[in-house]
């Protein structure tokens, strides 16, 4: 067993070192040093593990056995499914290497760059998820925090696979906040929200909004029977309210102190 840590070990030095080349990395940057490379080992993750992969059809094909269960209980109002889009129904790992690569995160003028080319491809599972809930008369809202700018880029990329109810009605963006319960609550007034599809939990509950570690581990616990059945969640290593709440919604902190964050917080032994 011994033998098989040291194997193990050499073998993630390795592959951290094959996925970034020196060609096109400076390493006095900021940007790349442990943290940096931790992004493109998850990015690395979802572009070729064939567990991700697995991982997201288990969580879709839950989501279609559950959903004629759930339109048993039908109301008067049309049946509709609340989606995010990043990491849920659009695939952005490209955009996360492009920005490990040159030592930098997210930042909000590449992003748009990025989604402006339509080119994000689909998260396994999702196109025919929602064509099957479609087919059975379910209305599909995109809930997204994309900004108002990024409207028609989204749309094409979702028209180019063909997601259903792609239009101006079905998408809601960002306006004024971040929080999705205004939105919800939209959706809420003239439909009846049979499911939420998310790889965030603040896409799901807006309980988990800007709430520390603990709390977020225990409204979880709270709703552990909805998850599986009402609340579908999309595996999402690379980012997301998770990473926020490690760094208490601290969002200029440099590569350095993150790491030095999460060596003051993770267990070891």
């Amino acid at each position: 067993m011994k033998k098989l840590f040291i194997f193990l070990g050499c073998a993630i030095l390795i592959a951290y070192s094959s996925c970034t080349p020196t060609s096109k990395i400076n390493q006095t940057q900021t940007g790349i040093d442990s943290y940096g490379k931790a992004k493109l080992f998850t990015a690395a993750y979802q572009q070729k593990a064939a567990e991700y992969r697995a991982l997201c059809y288990q969580a879709y094909n839950i989501a279609q056995w559950q959903l004629e269960n759930l339109l048993k209980n039908r109301s008067s109002k049309p049946a509709a499914i609340m989606t995010d889009i990043d990491e849920t129904v659009l695939d952005n790992s490209p955009y996360q290497v492009h920005q490990s690569l040159l030592g930098k995160d997210f930042d909000n003028a590449t992003w748009h760059e990025w989604t402006a080319r339509a080119d994000a491809d689909t998260v396994p599972g999702a196109l025919h998820f929602f064509q099957y809930a479609a087919s059975l008369g379910v209305e599909i809202f995109y809930v997204t925090n994309r900004d108002m700018a990024e409207k028609q880029a989204t749309l094409d990329n979702l028209k180019r696979y063909g997601f259903p109810y792609a239009d101006n009605a079905h998408l809601k963006l960002k306006s004024t906040t971040s929080s999705k319960i205004p939105r919800r609550d939209s959706i809420m007034m003239t439909h009846q929200l049979i499911m939420q599809v998310g790889d965030n939990l603040n896409d799901l509950n807006g309980g988990f909004e800007k709430k520390n570690i603990e709390q977020r581990f225990e409204l979880a616990n709270q709703l552990k029977n909805e998850f599986g059945t009402s609340l579908i969640v999309i595996p999402n290593p690379s980012y997301g309210e998770w990473e926020n709440a490690m760094f208490n919604y601290k969002f200029n902190l440099t590569p350095a102190q993150k790491d030095s964050v999460l060596q003051s917080i993770l267990r070891s032994y």
